[in-house]
């Protein structure tokens, strides 16, 4: 039995959010925003303590989030009180909607999920005919992860790392593992792609705009590169709509 109050606990050597996983959920609203422009019902499955969720506020007439951690949701309806959220304490594997929704997100979770394929196809069922999910996981192939690997830190690309297993982590994805695992649903691929070039781990990253030695302005080329060299961004993304 899995303990998902357990899962988002920091542990010795490797944070569960650092500053860098804020800062580039926005780049992640930049990316989306022609879609969340025109949605009107919003489901965010997995909020974490809803940091995510206050950046979708501008966005929509409905926000609906579930989370299966009792402790997160808890956290996340102290931390927004807003009339347009609701938050629903839901295993996905259990999920009992009667809406349906334009634009679903499933950030950095799927990786989380044992029973991914039954979730991408509750997710289906739950789209408009026109809905989109937007299905954004971290990249095995990102750049500062294949230097990790080639610094003998991390055994190959895809692997799942021990503080990654600690944190809930099943599967390690690469854009044609993601592309192949979203294949095997009743969802199909309308886009794909990679958010923010990553030259350097998350920690590294807090250090170095700490220490001001980058900056905003250094993150926006490296959006801007992204969108050049997806394969080596720090996430990867599949936007599907339900099969015709």
């Amino acid at each position: 039995m899995r303990d998902l109050n357990n899962e988002y606990q920091n542990s010795d050597n490797r944070k569960y959010a650092y500053n860098f996983d804020y800062i580039h959920r926005d780049y992640m609203i930049k990316q989306f925003e022609p879609l969340l422009l025109n949605a009107t019902n919003i489901l965010e499955m997995g909020c974490f303590e809803g940091e995510f969720t206050k950046k979708l506020l501008p966005y929509g007439e409905n926000i609906t989030v579930v989370e299966g951690a009792s402790e997160l949701i808890k956290f996340a309806k102290q931390n927004i009180n807003h009339s347009k959220v609701k938050f629903i304490h839901s295993m996905f594997e259990n999920l009992d909607l009667d809406e349906k929704f334009d634009l679903v997100f499933l950030i950095h979770t799927l990786e989380h999920l044992d029973e991914r394929t039954l979730i991408l196809n509750t997710i289906s069922d739950l789209l408009t005919t026109n809905g989109k999910l937007v299905l954004i996981v971290p990249n095995a192939n990102a750049a500062s992860r294949q230097i990790a690997v080639n610094m003998g830190l991390i055994e190959f690309n895809t692997a799942v790392t021990e503080g990654e297993k600690s944190h809930g982590h099943r599967v390690t994805y690469n854009l044609d593992t993601l592309i192949a695992e979203v294949e095997r649903s009743d969802l199909s691929i309308f886009d794909f792609g990679g958010i923010l070039f990553k030259p350097l781990a998350n920690f590294q990253i807090d250090k170095a705009l700490e220490s001001n030695i980058i900056d905003e302005k250094f993150l926006d080329g490296c959006f801007k590169l992204g969108k050049k060299y997806p394969d080596l961004c720090a996430s990867i993304y599949v936007i599907c709509e339900k099969q015709a």
